[in-house]
């Protein structure tokens, strides 16, 4: 696994969290993940972390779309506006069980850079990392 100092998991779901966090810290034992419950937490991570840019801004992010307070979609739309980030700052892949033809129409259209169905496993890790780092 790469240097990534720290990775950010979004998802209300706190088991889901719970054990993506686990996958991943066994993949990289050095690696920080930082959860949040929704896009507002996660803006708010985003905000401390990487505002202005530093090396402890989460390099990658896997985003829910079904959540409550703010969705992934939602996110998005804020992530864009968000002062000082540049779409290029931050992987996003969405990790999600969703599979609403709408969900899937309205993902093609933002600024992700890759979709994964849950459950994350250390093949699909593996790919995104491949991919983008």
């Amino acid at each position: 696994m790469p240097n990534l100092p720290r990775i950010l998991l979004v998802d209300d779901d706190y088991t889901s969290n719970f054990l993506n966090a686990k996958l991943l810290q066994h993949l990289d034992p050095a690696v920080q993940v930082l959860t949040a419950l929704n896009g507002q937490e996660a803006l708010d991570v985003l905000r401390t972390h990487c505002q202005p840019p530093t090396p402890g801004c989460p390099a990658l992010v896997f985003l829910d779309i079904n959540m409550p307070v703010m969705n992934g979609f939602e996110f998005l739309e804020a992530y864009q506006h968000l002062r000082g980030a540049q779409p290029q700052d931050v992987v996003i892949v969405v990790l999600t069980t969703s599979v609403s033809p709408r969900d899937m129409a309205r993902i093609h259209d933002l600024p992700i850079n890759g979709f994964l169905s849950k459950p994350l496993t250390e093949e699909k890790i593996a790919q995104v990392l491949a991919d983008n780092f």
